[in-house]
């Protein structure tokens, strides 16, 4: 399995956060599905000094770079204009 970090900002704009919340239900619904798949390992909001969410870590894996690329590109965070700036790395999970 190829495994992937995530680190996803949002945009800093004044629908920044209402965009975020129109597409959170589709993209944990989506979260779900890749859970169920074991495709996904670990993730969650990044959050300001106010607690408010501006952002996505996530840990994946997937069996090729084509099936990671069609999951990622179709993620209703990234359809739906929630991240704005995106960082993608080649991963390895510790075996401890």
């Amino acid at each position: 399995m190829l495994q992937y970090v995530i680190n996803a900002f949002d945009g800093s704009d004044a629908e920044a956060q209402n965009r975020r919340m129109t597409a959170r239900p589709h993209h944990l619904e989506c979260v779900r599905k890749l859970k169920e798949n074991g495709n996904f390992l670990l993730g969650g909001a990044i959050l300001n000094e106010s607690g408010q969410m501006i952002g996505s870590t996530m840990i994946v894996q997937f069996e090729t770079e084509t099936a990671f690329q069609d999951w990622f590109n179709n993620d209703p965070y990234n359809t739906m204009g929630v991240w704005q700036q995106t960082e993608v790395h080649p991963f390895r999970v510790a075996n401890v």
